[in-house]
């Protein structure tokens, strides 16, 4: 990978967890008795064929069959847009540092003009191989 692949990967990467960072979201899971019925994320959860059954239930032991839970995942609400405020001298100096000595190992290097890419190989006239019976095995 050349270089710029390389930082738009890296540049793409970041994007994408700064997204994913930021966003919230909802798990609704839908239990009957002790057992997992049903599972949704950014929708409503399908309630079982036990629903109906259950409000005649609960009206004779006053004790619900099926529950639902809702669980939310939330992102950041806030973004630091400056962290090197915080950074004292010391902390930024090192960092400037690493980044330049990160960036100086990758130095693109002069490519050479390769002699032999114009060279042509002279016409065979005699295969001297044949000619004294040596074989390459």
């Amino acid at each position: 990978m050349g270089r710029t692949h390389l930082q738009q990967f890296f540049s793409t990467a970041m994007a994408l967890l700064l997204l994913f960072s930021t966003v919230s979201f909802t798990v609704e899971k839908h239990f009957c008795g002790d057992e997992l019925i049903a599972v949704a994320v950014f929708s409503k959860v399908e309630k079982c064929a036990m629903e109906a059954l259950e409000t005649e239930r609960e009206q004779l032991t006053k004790v619900p069959c099926c529950k639902d839970t809702l669980e939310v995942v939330s992102g950041l609400n806030q973004l630091n847009n400056n962290p090197f405020h915080n950074w004292n001298i010391d902390q930024q100096q090192c960092l400037i540092a690493f980044i330049y000595g990160y960036n100086s190992l990758y130095v693109t290097l002069q490519s050479e003009r390769c002699l032999q890419i114009d060279y042509q190989p002279p016409n065979l006239i005699i295969d001297r191989q044949v000619l004294g019976q040596v074989y390459i095995i």
